[in-house]
């Protein structure tokens, strides 16, 4: 990378799953970056804590939290592109908690915007997540298709997106919206249905899970860390939505068939009722068109297709089997 090239990044979540690849990608890269932890009374900064660039000289590890306007406005001076993925995720918590998702995934969202027109920051990169389609009214799912959120925490994310989008088309921002479909990978939640699924697999044979039937477009970490890099430097990305998946699906009942496969077990699903999202608000299906990221990002999948499915799935089952890595899902209280 050229010195011209080198970005001063802004990563806000870079604690979480997606965040901590990401900051690691953007190091390899030889971009400086910033990397905004929540804040927490132990001074712990997530995943990044077990990363081996931690201690990267084009590092530096912030504790803080998107709803401070006053603390995101001094954060942002200096930067040349922010990546937002700062939110909160789980969709049944925001059945109970939406005011939540609102002050984090909304009002976080502002504060940002606000700090980056302040400070004159190029570029700003909005996370979106497939969820805002609900089901897939048809497939594959293009950046057109109606918008239809089927949780609170899928509301919050719409408002989020189209907030940024507006910032552009009012103040000049550089904007782009970033919409990754479903993620894998080392290091991802429990709460999630594949480290789920891997962790009983590891266990025992008996699943306990929700739904066998939806269907969704699995994306590799590594895949997806690389669009949001894209999106950096593209500029015909500026005021566009784009997706990032990989145009292939795969149902809940194969993946556990193929987690049984990676490991040598016939597993053996037991669905369970309180796994089970309320009917309404279950999306069933979530398959990809991925031409924009291709036309406009020069983006494609490394791991597309069932084999780049399987060959992710590996990498993913061979991380969470390993005893050091189980442990740091009750060490210090990660959960992440």
């Amino acid at each position: 990378m050229h010195e011209q090239d080198v970005q001063r990044v802004f990563v806000t979540g870079a604690d979480g799953f997606i965040g901590s690849h990401l900051v690691e990608h953007l190091l390899a890269r030889g971009h400086v970056v910033t990397a905004l932890c929540q804040y927490n009374s132990f001074g712990r900064h997530g995943w990044l804590e077990t990363s081996t660039e931690n201690t990267h000289p084009n590092l530096t590890l912030v504790l803080g939290d998107v709803r401070d306007a006053v603390h995101m406005r001094h954060l942002c001076d200096g930067m040349d592109v922010i990546l937002n993925l700062a939110a909160l995720i789980a969709i049944p918590y925001s059945y109970s908690a939406a005011q939540s998702y609102i002050d984090t995934n909304i009002s976080g969202t502002l504060n940002l915007l606000e700090a980056a027109r302040h400070h004159g920051v190029r570029r700003f990169i909005q996370t979106s997540t497939s969820e805002v389609y609900g089901s897939a009214q048809f497939t594959p799912i293009t950046e057109e298709h109606p918008l239809n959120a089927q949780s609170p925490y899928a509301a919050t994310k719409i408002a989020s997106d189209q907030l940024a989008l507006s910032y552009h088309r009012s103040h000049g921002l550089e904007v782009s919206v970033i919409r990754p479909f479903n993620t894998f990978g080392p290091r991802q939640s429990m709460r999630a249905v594949i480290p789920t699924i891997i962790r009983q697999a590891l266990a025992g044979d008996q699943i306990q899970i929700g739904d066998l039937e939806p269907k969704r477009d699995m994306n590799f970490v590594g895949d997806i860390v690389r669009g949001f890099e894209a999106a950096i430097t593209a500029d015909k990305a500026v005021g566009e939505v784009i997706n990032l998946g990989t145009n292939f699906e795969v149902s809940v009942g194969d993946m556990i068939k193929i987690v049984g496969e990676l490991l040598g077990k016939t597993l053996e699903p037991c669905q369970q009722g309180e796994r089970l999202r309320p009917v309404k608000s279950e999306v069933t299906r979530l398959l990809a068109s991925n031409e924009k990221a291709r036309d406009i990002l020069g983006w494609a999948p490394e791991a597309a297709g069932y084999e780049g499915f399987v060959a992710g799935m590996r990498k993913t089952v061979d991380w969470f089997a390993s005893p050091q890595n189980q442990a740091l899902y009750t060490l210090r209280g990660f959960v992440y």
